[in-house]
């Protein structure tokens, strides 16, 4: 007994030390900070384009159609001067020759100053594209190719019945457009939703999308002439002499159901998310449509972004560690994500990590300042997002401490390798407890977004850590080609001061799987400290249960007896709600609080709003797996379905709204 005593007193004070080491560890603001740029008075600069310009001042333009030229914006005292105004939704800007060149709805606009007094004296129309009026007709860019000439993408509408579903009314909603100096316009890829993240990265076009009718999550698309995207409202326009994309709409619609159901009555029925279906993944449909271009990487929705906006590359010598990789903001979590990208077998994947969270606003636009730091441009532009405020421009600085983090993921063909920004402790390293994989994948399907489904927990077999400490090799059962790998880390500490990684949970979008050589098992650590614990446990119980029976007949019959002369009346007992910090993690793990804040207004409801609705818990979890986005009109952004909560979890996230009354 004396031992087992002594084993638990260990034991607590090894969980203490390990709750202290947590504690210690360092968080993002140790070594990214957030620095709120100061604005003047006035202006409302929900920030639609960001542009460094070659003598360092930083162009802005905004949703409410304004342009601004800052000096000096790194400074204390940053200056602002109104370049241009009285614009349309101006969501990109972009410098070229000593003129500015914006994407208003619908037109590539150059802007000059002639006499050069910091304020535009002409607006040229380089190219107007139609436009029907639909509240959905975004436009984004430009951002200008390897040859000079700019690209543009432009949302798709929505409206009329079926409300929910995207449209094109008139040509290049939908589209990727190349457009030149001399204003021609080239059709250049079809079948994007709301492609707010676009960017030219190293002469190559890339873009995000965002979560919505056929997009199951948001993630980033590298982009050629001709590639059809998902989103099958833009076909409509393949008919077009210039078009690059070939795939016709009736092909498409004799192949994919549309799901265009009517009730008896006539009226079109919303799709929504069916449990237990015959589904189809964007894999799928690949193989009916080559030209369909599958994401880079996924960034999974909830997790990694709502509303992802635009990506852009870190340049050398700048953010430590992570040059020469990509960060992608979103809108809608008001965060930054990191991307390390790799080519296997011709096809491009790789692995996100979330990089910074706590921006004002939602991250819709980044550039470089000359100093190494990062502008970020936000806005909500009403439709919500994480943070206090509706608009900003913030600058993120590094302070060049190297963070302990994954600096990279790389396939392999038996599994993956990570590689360290520092030096792991070996030991904590090759314990297979520090390690979890479970792959998933996105519906394909005219539902607004996805669940994840198809969720498989990975075997992992074994790791070897390098000699310096840098690099970890997992071998892996069950790696799924196009499938998203969650490659969890808990309990690898650094090796010189026992910290935690700061972001311990990469998601690796593995589109191809890498020939060559496989590890040898016998040259791998086996060693699992949760396993050697619950053989521990079990010895424990045996040994307790055998001392159990080794009590007297006596004692046992006594007890018995007392317990005979006790008649107690049976409590009635009132099921308690649980405490936020009961839910928290539920919450957190099934996405909830990307969109929803307790209190607040944020891309959803807050949970008190809801609980002024009176519904049942057992309406909320209705709600939970069929979202009716109709309820809330006064919020842009759909709830997509979420199926994949338990209805345990589900009833108990209920309950905890309900207590908010």
């Amino acid at each position: 007994m004396k031992n087992t005593i002594s084993m638990l007193a260990m034991l607590a004070l090894c969980f203490s030390n390990t709750v202290s080491i947590a504690q210690e560890s360092p968080k993002e603001e140790d070594f990214f900070k957030i620095h709120k740029v100061r604005m003047p008075e006035g202006p409302v600069l929900e920030v639609g384009g960001l542009v460094t310009l070659p003598n360092g001042n930083l162009g802005i333009s905004t949703r409410r159609g304004d342009v601004f030229i800052v000096e000096n914006p790194t400074s204390n005292n940053p200056y602002f001067k109104k370049f241009a105004s009285g614009l349309h939704e101006v969501l990109g800007i972009a410098y070229k020759d000593g003129a500015i060149y914006v994407a208003q709805r619908g037109e590539l606009t150059k802007l000059i100053d002639k006499n050069k007094d910091g304020k535009a004296d002409v607006y040229e129309t380089i190219y107007a594209w139609p436009v029907s009026g639909n509240y959905h007709e975004y436009s984004y860019g430009p951002k200008i190719a390897a040859d000079g000439s700019f690209f543009i993408s432009a949302n798709v509408g929505f409206g009329g019945e079926e409300w929910w579903r995207g449209i094109s009314p008139v040509p290049m909603r939908g589209w990727f457009m190349n457009i030149t100096e001399d204003g021609k316009l080239q059709p250049w890829a079809a079948g994007v939703r709301s492609p707010a993240g676009i960017n030219v990265i190293d002469g190559q076009l890339y873009y995000t999308e965002n979560q919505g009718d056929w997009m199951g999550s948001g993630g980033l698309w590298k982009v050629n002439k001709g590639d059809f995207l998902g989103h099958p409202a833009a076909l409509d326009w393949t008919k077009r002499s210039d078009s690059p994309v070939k795939l016709q709409p009736e092909t498409f619609n004799s192949k994919i159901d549309q799901r265009r159901d009517r009730t008896p009555e006539g009226r079109y029925i919303k799709p929504e998310n069916r449990v237990d279906e015959q589904f189809k993944t964007l894999y799928d449909v690949k193989k009916e449509f080559p030209e369909l271009r599958l994401p880079s990487v996924w960034l999974p929705h909830g997790i990694l972004g709502i509303s992802n906006s635009e990506p852009i590359k870190i340049p050398k010598g700048t953010f430590g560690p992570f040059e020469g990789q990509l960060l992608v903001g979103d809108q809608g979590m008001s965060i930054i994500s990191r991307i390390f990208l790799e080519t296997v077998n011709g096809e491009e994947q790789g692995a996100a990590f979330m990089f910074r969270s706590g921006f004002r606003s939602g991250v819709l636009r980044m550039a470089w300042a000359q100093d190494g730091s990062l502008f970020v441009g936000e806005t909500n532009r009403g439709w919500g997002s994480a943070g206090d405020a509706n608009e900003g421009l913030e600058r993120l600085v590094y302070n060049n401490k190297v963070p302990f983090e994954m600096k990279a993921v790389r396939a392999m063909p038996d599994g993956f390798e990570i590689e360290f920004t520092q030096a792991v402790d070996i030991n904590s390293a090759q314990d297979l407890a520090a390690y979890s994989i479970e792959s998933f994948i996105y519906k394909y399907h005219p539902v607004y977004g996805s669940p994840p489904v198809n969720k498989e927990t990975l075997t992992i077999k074994g790791v070897k850590v390098s000699n310096d400490g840098l690099k970890a090799r997992l071998v892996v059962d069950g790696l799924r080609k196009y499938y998203i790998h969650t490659i969890s880390i808990d309990g690898i500490r650094e090796k010189q001061n026992q910290h935690e990684l700061l972001h311990p949970v990469a998601y690796y979008t593995l589109n191809s799987i890498p020939t060559g050589e496989k590890l040898a098992l016998n040259t791998l650590s086996t060693r699992n400290s949760k396993l050697e614990a619950a053989e521990a446990e079990i010895a424990k119980e045996k040994a307790l249960a055998k001392l159990e029976e080794s009590k007297s007949t006596k004692e046992k019959k006594t007890s018995a007896a007392k317990a005979n002369e006790v008649k107690a009346t049976p409590a009635k007992t009132v099921a308690k709600a649980p405490t936020y910090a009961e839910v928290k993690g539920i919450l957190t793990s099934n996405t909830c609080l990307a969109c929803h804040n307790v209190t607040k207004k944020q891309i959803g409801p807050s949970f008190t709003e809801i609980a002024k609705r009176k519904y049942s818990n057992e309406k909320i979890l209705q709600l939970i797996y069929n979202p009716k986005p109709e309820n809330w009109p006064d919020y842009a952004t759909e709830m997509p379905p979420m199926p994949q909560v338990s209805k345990a979890d589900g009833l108990k996230i209920a309950a905890y709204i309900n207590s908010l009354k």
